[in-house]
């Protein structure tokens, strides 16, 4: 397996030959937005992290003790929808994700992140439709997951989310 970095960008990870699978932050423009008005419509609220560990979805990472981050409600698939002309539904969902109170750089790591837990990679179509998904117990197991699902020409894009939760983590696309 290889993996690259592109600047300020998405975490890649590819399979010899094979498709890569991209996991994407919360774009940079949209960060801007959620930055002053939430998908709910939420100010921003910005907080220093004592602990630590929060999931930040701007740069796919894990927070540092004492970084300044905000909880705010993120419509994944709305705003996928937008971009592609889609409804979705009643598949509209919003849920809190973390980000940093201020721009950050975006991703700097190797391979898929957040895979310490179970996760479930959920499975949507072109129409912005549910087409199943599939626990994740392993972090050896996502690239299969992603191929397992992008592998069928009905799967238009995955979600990522946390199991305990249901929290959206990050969303893949082919590429």
């Amino acid at each position: 397996m290889s993996v690259s970095r592109r600047s300020s960008g998405p975490l890649r990870a590819s399979l010899g030959r094979m498709t890569t699978y991209t996991a994407r932050p919360i774009d940079p423009s949209v960060l801007k937005e959620l930055r002053s008005a939430d998908d709910a419509g939420r100010e921003m609220v910005p907080v220093t992290d004592e602990e630590g560990g929060a999931p930040l979805r701007c740069c796919l990472r894990r927070s540092a003790p004492g970084e300044r981050i905000a909880l705010v409600s993120y419509a994944p698939l709305r705003r996928w929808a937008a971009e592609t002309d889609t409804d979705p539904g009643a598949y509209d969902e919003q849920g809190p994700v973390f980000i940093h109170a201020e721009e950050c750089a975006g991703p700097a790591g190797d391979g898929h992140p957040f895979t310490n837990g179970h996760r479930t990679v959920r499975r949507y179509s072109a129409e912005g439709r549910i087409l199943g998904g599939q626990l994740v117990e392993a972090a050896g197991d996502f690239d299969a997951a992603f191929r397992s699902a992008l592998d069928d020409p009905a799967v238009a894009l995955v979600h990522v989310r946390a199991v305990e939760y249901g929290c959206f983590l990050y969303e893949v696309r082919r590429d």
